[in-house]
């Protein structure tokens, strides 16, 4: 255990001497660290200002309540960290995130909730982002890929079927709310829907030829959708349809409203 430590000079090369160790109000400022090895370190309470880490290996560390104002990462290993109230610039989402999918996944997750402990609104929704981009390739990948990795763990037609439709609910609500993350992607859902009751009407009542009357249906479509006409030329069945999108668009909207504000 390392307490209350002020690093006075730059470090290069370091590859045994500060594994392992617990880091409690370590302080550096304009230092930097070259090719050092932090493996399964717990930085706790430090304050790293203005300083650079060049090629360093973070593996398995802990990062808890400490401060990196103004400094740098580059080339380093991330693999298996996780962040609690700590504050890190969001660049290390994209530059330093492990390739691996599932790790990328795991590192941007625990950014993400770090970033939201400290109500780093910005932050958390570029996490948000890498971490549904990881999520997406890893599912994808676990059920088609010839990887090594993915053969092993999800061989077999059951394995892989299961993560076929695992992949493809993620797909289906990206498309349609972006997991719970795109206000845009919902209002397309939704216009969609407006789209489909025009044209269902138009077929049903009136003539599928005539632009002019998929024009004047799309006007009363979505009179329709909030339930304010209940056209005669409307089964039970497609009405019923309509009502359940309507609940389950609001239901969306307000999800994605509180996760929105709950941010801020």
């Amino acid at each position: 255990m390392v307490t209350d430590y002020y690093v006075p000079k730059d470090i290069e090369g370091d590859k045994k001497s500060l594994q392992f160790k617990v880091f409690i109000r370590l302080n550096a400022k304009n230092v930097k660290f070259k090719n050092v090895s932090f493996m399964h370190c717990v930085f706790d309470g430090c304050y790293i200002n203005n300083c650079v880490f060049d090629g360093c290996d973070f593996t398995g560390c802990r990062f808890v309540g400490s401060n990196f104002h103004q400094t740098t990462f580059a080339g380093c290993d991330f693999r298996y960290a996780t962040f609690e109230r700590t504050f890190i610039d969001h660049e290390v989402l994209e530059s330093e995130a492990p390739r691996e999918e599932n790790l990328r996944m795991h590192f941007s997750r625990s950014l993400r909730m770090n970033y939201q402990q400290l109500g780093d609104a910005k932050s958390v929704n570029k996490a948000i982002s890498i971490e549904l981009g990881a999520t997406s390739a890893y599912l994808y990948k676990s059920w088609l890929s010839k990887e090594t990795y993915y053969k092993k763990k999800y061989g077999g037609v059951l394995k892989s079927t299961l993560q076929f439709l695992r992949w493809l609910e993620f797909w289906v609500l990206h498309a349609i709310w972006g997991n719970g993350e795109s206000i845009l992607k919902l209002i397309r859902s939704l216009a969609f829907i407006l789209i489909g009751i025009t044209v269902y009407d138009t077929f049903k009542n009136g003539s599928p030829s005539d632009l002019s009357h998929y024009w004047d249906n799309l006007f009363q479509a979505p009179a329709i959708f909030f339930g304010i006409v209940s056209p005669p030329n409307f089964s039970t069945g497609v009405l019923s349809i309509i009502t359940g999108a309507k609940f389950v668009s609001f239901a969306l909207l307000t999800t994605l409203l509180v996760k929105r504000f709950s941010r801020r």
